[in-house]
């Protein structure tokens, strides 16, 4: 069976595609579990900096494949959105996301509707094309949002246009989404992939990557905590063991010496002792 995403790793960049284009890269439950896989692979691979994903031909992803008719939501494809009954075998897409210590850009260059604009809001960046349609659609199906979402989506955009977006249902433009904030820039197609990875190569040439999955993790982890005084626990030790670091060390003789630098630590190797802090 034909793989439903592509993988291509090049200058550090971890590109991977949606690869179903003639069923609009609708979602399937192989796809989730690749998707999974892949943004797996990516947090243990030093070799991958920063993670791209967009879709192949004219759509993103289209939502999930209902090509079974309202069966394709019924208990037997639970799995399609995360069973917790198998969460222990079934690798969650959305869990990986979170989990990966690289950043990730969110490539919309075509349509994105329920799981499919659901699947990007653990990313880090969004750019959407100006022939998008993004959709929340959920409550035009009789479902409800899926895949996290109702806890990422207010995250992002603030509660009031979350719940707006997703009580209508209805298709949004990309100039919509960008004035709510879900998306960083609307660019034509044809300058989408370019910028993302454009972005990208800013993170892997200016950025020390241990740095990076560190930042990630504490703006996720603690952007709704009510006070700042649980994240200083956290963030003045480990500011203080990397400043002994060598890639503090690089850091500042790259600027004093006007030139790129070239961080010695690895993500795989070294992050310091407090992380992760969430398990203690």
């Amino acid at each position: 069976m034909e793989s439903p995403i592509r993988c291509d790793l090049e200058d550090s960049i971890l590109t991977i595609t949606l690869n179903r284009p003639d069923k609009l890269n609708a979602y399937t439950a192989q796809m989730g579990r690749e998707l999974a896989l892949a943004f797996d692979r990516a947090d243990q691979d030093d070799a991958v900096r920063v993670v791209i994903v967009t879709g192949a031909g004219r759509a993103f992803c289209a939502g999930a494949d209902i090509s079974g008719g309202a069966e394709s939501f019924g208990a037997g494809a639970s799995v399609m959105f995360g069973d917790t009954k198998k969460a222990a075998e079934e690798p969650s897409f959305i869990d990986s996301i979170y989990r990966c210590r690289k950043p990730s850009i969110a490539a919309i260059n075509g349509a994105a509707v329920g799981v499919g604009i659901t699947v990007t809001l653990p990313m880090d960046i969004r750019l959407a094309a100006s022939n998008a349609k993004i959709g929340f659609v959920f409550a035009r199906r009789g479902l409800v949002p899926e895949a996290g979402s109702a806890w990422f989506l207010p995250r992002l955009v603030g509660l009031q246009q979350a719940l707006r977006w997703c009580y209508s249902g209805r298709i949004l433009t990309p100039e919509e989404v960008l004035r709510g904030g879900l998306v960083s820039e609307v660019l034509e197609p044809e300058a989408l992939l370019p910028r993302a990875r454009e972005i990208a190569r800013e993170i892997v040439e200016e950025t020390a990557p241990v740095s990076i999955a560190l930042t990630r993790q504490l703006l996720w982890r603690f952007s709704s905590e009510p006070d700042p005084r649980r994240i200083r626990e956290v963030d003045v030790p480990m500011s203080r063991e990397l400043g002994r670091s060598p890639d503090v060390t690089e850091g500042v003789k790259a600027f004093l010496e006007k030139r790129k630098p070239n961080f010695p630590g690895r993500v795989s190797t070294g992050m310091p002792s407090n992380y992760p802090w969430w398990q203690d």
